[in-house]
């Protein structure tokens, strides 16, 4: 009998401990918490903001506007707290950030944007805003000794140095995709770890090797500065390609677009302040560069960087984005366009395998938070505080490109030489000057890829057969340069930007029968 009470008493005694134990346990992870936080609460305040924000980003300068303190405070004013991310131009983990909600907001280039969509399969985000277009920060440099024109890099020996997956390597593609470089290898660039490592294979090249190299600022300035080196083609020389842009993931869009139009708005007024303030964007610049901790630099460089990008305006926002025509327009190229065309250059050099847009690319913007904004005539400087004026009368402007002037004989001989233009066979019948449908359509899309080189003249050089009368074949070689000249302008090209020629008689063949194109620019 003692021995089953022992028994009993030792599975009570267990029984009550694992119950002290469940409610220590209970109390310990519970219990306490609950008491805990509302004791905090309690005893706290509220926060000042109603929500909170991610955006994801590099250290590119020309971002410098979203880590800005005047950014951030226009948000803080209406409640919300932004948090940019570095990520370190990883893309394809910035657009998993976006597609898994773990950031809202983002910036890309467009065609980031898109290699990268096209590689997840999936676009997760949507452009809303274009923050800005390189215009000389990017550029392809080599020595003149052995590349003194784009064309000299049709060599299988011949290569590019730059940073994969960046704007230095679309800049590079852009050139395969519209010069004629045949001949140039399969595996035609060399990788780099960015534009510093760039710049040190720059320096121990050998002036005599075919290689080009693409850098940014500050080190395309620096690079310019050896003996020898010179710029075969900068950002500057083209339009609509090197284009940055803040997207906005597609849910967080749909549900709280009153949130997205805020920053869009704020980041407007924050750009409009910068531009308007004397030497406002170098400053920043500055700054910037010793948030990010970057290479320091000087008040030189900093302007230089400054040049060479241009941070659009809320103007040139509703051009872009295809709601302003004519002359509001400017001339500038809309975001469909702009797509369609960094499209067709990844596609030509096989960056990616096909359009994963299908041909639907206004499905990669969306238009109405700027819609909306114009239709209530929104102004970014309305508020702002500013020496000596008031910010709401200052008025933005589209910036456009300035017409090419009209070249002399002299001067059109001495252009200097960029390359030979890839454009498929403008060929015509025997003893013919009349341009076939297919040439007409080749010339067509010329005349809208002149329109992404807006500061290239170009030679059109027209060639017959050698047999026959040597001046019968001159005036039809002159009159086939002439009949191609005239139907660019009639796509809207500028006469002052076209030369005709004709090139030396051919035996026979395609190119005997054809026109052939060649690109300039005044030296710099």
């Amino acid at each position: 009998m003692s021995e089953r009470r022992a028994k009993g008493c030792l599975i009570a005694a267990v029984v009550w401990c694992v119950i002290l134990a469940s409610l220590g346990v209970a109390y310990k992870f519970w219990v306490h918490p609950q008491l805990s936080q509302r004791l905090k609460e309690a005893t706290s305040s509220a926060s000042g903001y109603q929500d909170e924000l991610v955006l994801a980003a590099d250290s590119f300068s020309g971002y410098c506007i979203l880590r800005s303190e005047t950014f951030k405070q226009e948000l803080r004013d209406r409640g919300i707290r932004l948090n940019v991310e570095d990520d370190q131009a990883d893309y394809a983990a910035r657009l998993e950030a976006l597609r898994t909600g773990r950031v809202q907001l983002a910036a890309f280039t467009i065609d980031s944007l898109i290699t990268a969509g096209a590689r997840a399969g999936d676009f997760p985000a949507t452009i809303v805003l274009v923050i800005d277009e390189t215009q000389g920060a990017d550029a392809l440099v080599a020595y003149q000794q052995a590349v003194g024109s784009i064309q000299d890099l049709n060599d299988p020996e011949a290569s590019i140095v730059l940073t994969p997956n960046s704007p230095s390597e679309f800049l590079a593609r852009i050139v395969l995709a519209h010069f004629n470089l045949p001949r140039l290898r399969a595996n035609w660039f060399t990788s780099a770890e960015g534009a510093g490592d760039v710049y040190r294979q720059f320096r121990s090249a050998k002036p005599t090797e075919k290689r080009a190299f693409v850098l940014w600022e500050p080190y395309v300035s620096r690079a310019l500065e050896r003996p020898g080196a010179h710029v075969l083609l900068d950002s500057a020389q083209v339009k609509g390609y090197v284009v940055d842009v803040l997207v906005a993931q597609r849910e967080f869009l749909r549900d709280k677009p009153e949130l997205v139009r805020s920053v869009v708005e704020a980041y407007t007024r924050a750009a409009f302040r910068y531009a308007t303030e004397t030497d406002g964007m170098i400053n920043l610049v500055l700054e910037d560069a010793r948030q990010v901790g970057a290479e320091s630099l000087d008040a030189t460089q900093a302007r230089r960087i400054v040049e060479g990008i241009q941070w659009k305006n809320t103007l040139e926002n509703y051009a872009h984005f295809g709601l302003a025509s004519g002359a509001d327009r400017g001339g500038l190229p809309t975001l469909e366009d702009m797509i369609g065309n960094i499209m067709d250059v990844l596609l030509k050099t096989k960056a990616i395998p096909s359009d994963p847009l299908d041909g639907r690319h206004t499905t990669l913007f969306y238009d109405r938070i700027l819609s909306e904004m114009r239709a209530t005539r929104f102004h970014p400087g309305q508020g702002l505080s500013l020496p000596g004026l008031a910010a709401s009368a200052v008025p933005e402007t589209v910036r456009q490109e300035l017409e090419l002037p009209e070249l002399t004989p002299d001067e059109w001989r001495s252009l200097r030489p960029v390359g030979e233009l890839r454009v498929a066979s403008i060929s015509f019948g025997r003893a013919s000057a009349n341009l076939s449908l297919d040439s007409e359509r080749e010339l067509q899309d010329l005349a809208r890829r002149l329109g992404t080189f807006p500061r290239f003249y170009l030679r059109l050089i027209g060639h017959a057969r050698a047999e026959g009368d040597p001046e019968a074949n001159r005036l039809l070689a002159q009159s086939r340069a002439e009949a191609a000249a005239n139907y660019l302008i009639s796509q809207g090209v500028s006469p002052r930007r076209l030369r005709t020629e004709t090139g030396p008689s051919a035996m026979a063949g395609g190119e005997a029968q054809a026109v052939s194109f060649a690109v300039g620019q005044r030296a710099y």
